[in-house]
């Protein structure tokens, strides 16, 4: 499917470790036939699906009331399960409502998994305002966190947010998003195949984005990179890949600057067995957000993805992401509020085939050392076996 996967790429690999998984989840078609559970297995992982409706394109309160009706449907169902452990992983933090049910009514412990720091994010993008309601939502934050023997959290900056609302910071690890380095390896190959397929690229430049078209993503951004860049470097072609909420403003506004189908080209969301061959046509992928320092201590999939690909990444945003690429020189940092110097910064490493090459060799280095799926599957375990065995 589309998005993010790590809660499959973890699971497989426990199943593939002897355990026994079941994942709870929603089935997020908003055509989605049938009121009820259905099940199916998909790796050695029993999935259990509930339709509820959600897309990016909801408002806040319309994704608010997705998320406590699939709560609600979540709790009924992991009540009855046997298990040892519950693992809950989050946003939003409505997840921790049927997990900390289910703990409790089976008498097991809770991990708690921080994908993003909630209520922090909705309140900066003014999302969340009411004062009412970000008092229970920081109220649900700390039950959460009450709730938990363990928590994991997917950056640094994260894990400082976790320990700053108050748990101990002993029980809080990090297990950032990684890098599936075996489906990546062959992406250089299905990139020329896929570069074939698309008369307006040929061996031009490319920039690609593949992700959510969301408010928070700011993709509109790159259309204002690529209007720059016809000035600069001509020939660099941009690809968006993906859905969300923002789709049309970016279409219209890559319209209204006289790049869409010209120099910059949108494609639908695909599922992550095609991200290879998108991938490996790039030579520079890019993960953007509005300029807001509380999405500093992201763990964007797409900035992992390339990596696992040999892309050299560029971002638009500070923090220990930031931090990777100046130290590795796996790519670079472009400013967030201004297209032009950041149109310059990137046809610096597009005209120069070499470095944009070394910056890709660097990338891929990066995600095997200190990246890989695997290894950060086996911390994982780790932490959820040393919560089930009940240590202090």
């Amino acid at each position: 499917m589309p998005g993010g996967t790590r809660s499959y790429e973890m699971a497989r690999r426990l199943v593939s470790k002897g355990h026994e998984v079941n994942v709870i989840t929603s089935s997020r078609d908003t055509n989605s036939c049938g009121t009820g559970w259905r099940v199916t297995r998909e790796s050695g992982i029993s999935v259990h699906w509930y339709p509820v409706p959600y897309s990016n394109s909801m408002g806040f309160s319309q994704r608010v009331r997705a998320f406590v009706q699939f709560a609600l449907a979540a709790a009924r169902r992991a009540g009855r399960m046997d298990c040892d452990l519950v693992f809950a992983t989050s946003t939003p933090l409505t997840i921790a409502l049927p997990a900390a049910f289910a703990a409790r009514r089976r008498g097991v412990p809770m991990v708690f998994e921080v994908r993003d720091l909630w209520p922090e994010l909705p309140v900066a993008i003014g999302a969340l305002k009411n004062p009412v309601g970000i008092m229970l939502a920081r109220m649900l934050e700390r039950f959460a966190y009450r709730n938990a023997r363990r928590v994991v959290a997917l950056s640094p900056g994260m894990r400082e947010g976790v320990i700053k609302a108050g748990y101990p910071a002993r029980h809080v690890h990090v297990v950032p998003n990684s890098c599936d380095l075996d489906l990546f390896e062959h992406a250089a190959d299905g990139g020329h195949r896929f570069r074939r397929t698309l008369d307006w690229l040929g061996d031009r430049p490319l920039v690609l984005y593949a992700g959510t078209l969301g408010a928070i993503n700011g993709v509109g951004y790159l259309v204002e990179v690529a209007a720059a860049m016809r000035e600069i470097l001509p020939e660099a072609r941009f690809l968006i890949v993906g859905e969300g909420r923002e789709e049309q403003t970016v279409r219209s506004k890559a319209r209204e600057l006289g790049v869409l189908d010209e120099t910059l080209f949108m494609m639908s969301a695909m599922p992550k067995d095609r991200m290879p061959e998108v991938l490996g046509a790039a030579d520079v992928a890019v993960s953007l957000f509005i300029d807001l320092p509380e999405m500093w201590a992201n763990s964007a999939n797409k900035f992992f993805d390339a990596l696992a690909a040999g892309r050299a990444v560029a971002i638009n945003y500070g923090g220990w992401q930031a931090e990777l690429l100046t130290c590795s020189g796996a790519g670079v940092v472009l400013p967030p509020n201004d297209a032009r110097v950041a149109a310059e910064r990137l046809a610096g490493l597009l005209g120069d085939r070499d470095s944009c090459r070394e910056a890709g060799l660097k990338a891929r280095q990066l995600g095997e050392e200190r990246f890989s799926r695997n290894r950060l599957a086996d911390e994982l375990e780790a932490v959820l076996l040393e919560a089930a065995s009940g240590s202090a």
